[in-house]
């Protein structure tokens, strides 16, 4: 009875430890979540949040209208674009430079990590003011840099697939900092004794990268690829500041398809219904990708 009693105690002070925390879950994320789910079936607008007699339960309506939208179905293809495009190129980047910012201890290298590091906190306003006069088709930097080899100039931000290509560039200049500290961390854990015991079989640098160094990555990797996979898949800043999904609606994502109809056109019965196709879709996507991800060994 005295132990019951004694693991009802812990149990109450555990409970209190997390309370805060579980309250804010609910009340800021479990809560409205809820209630955009059951806004999705109605017609909410303007006059439905001025007046709730106006809000009518429509059922799938939302649903069956957003498969039959142009402008929805062009802001899947360009959302899908973004992550073939974006997801490896900002893996790639960020592993390889975490490789070079690993082989080196001195001052210069911890100056390249915060160098490479500052781009994920910079804010997106004053990001898009420097790229905005970089991808300038008449007096940008690139295309000067460009006419000096007698290159034409290019349409950075005017032609719908070289601005997905120019919006690429930025958001993946702009994600590589966070995973590669990450991919940082993860190197540093791996024990020497696997390079010492590499290097006593006689395997050379590139049989030590695939043979040892990258498989001791796999978690870091794995939980790098299900992140930037979810970020890419709600691409929304860069778009929104730097063209407004245009031109002719070739930069548009899902993300900033749900906010302009939710917070520019006011149709929020529409707009939830496709935040939660969306959610359906980034769900689907982490599932298959824990399906397919490779049984752990033990090395």
């Amino acid at each position: 009875m005295r132990s019951i009693i004694k693991n009802a105690n812990q149990a109450k002070h555990g409970l209190m430890f997390i309370a805060p925390a579980v309250l804010i879950l609910v009340v800021f994320s479990i809560i409205p979540i809820l209630i955009a789910f059951f806004i999705s079936f109605t017609d909410l607008n303007l006059k439905g949040l001025a007046d709730w007699s106006n809000i009518q339960f429509i059922g799938f309506e939302n649903y069956v209208d957003l498969f039959s939208d142009e402008l929805f179905h062009k802001s899947i293809f360009n959302t899908v674009f973004y992550v073939l495009i974006g997801v490896p190129l900002v893996i790639i980047f960020s592993l390889g430079i975490a490789l070079l910012l690993n082989y080196g201890t001195s001052k210069l290298f911890t100056f390249f990590r915060a160098v490479y590091y500052m781009p994920s906190i910079t804010n997106i306003i004053a990001v898009a003011v420097v790229w905005g006069y970089l991808y300038n088709t008449e007096y940008g930097l690139f295309n000067y840099l460009l006419s000096l080899l007698s290159v034409e100039k290019i349409p950075w931000l005017t032609d719908p697939t070289i601005a997905k290509l120019s919006l690429i560039i930025l958001a993946v200049w702009k994600g590589i900092g966070i995973n590669m500290i990450i991919f940082l961390a993860a190197l540093q854990g791996i024990p020497k004794s696997y390079y010492e015991a590499a290097r006593i079989d006689g395997a050379n640098r590139i049989q030590v990268l695939f043979n040892v160094t990258i498989p001791l990555l796999r978690y870091a990797t794995f939980f790098v690829t299900v992140t930037t996979l979810i970020g890419w898949m709600q691409f929304f800043e860069e778009p929104f500041v730097m063209t407004d999904g245009g031109p002719l609606d070739g930069t548009i994502s899902i993300a900033l398809f749900i906010y302009k109809n939710g917070f520019q056109f006011s149709e929020f019965g529409y707009a939830a219904a496709g935040s939660f196709i969306l959610f359906l879709i980034i769900i689907i996507t982490t599932l298959v990708q824990f399906k397919l991800r490779k049984s752990d060994t033990e090395y």
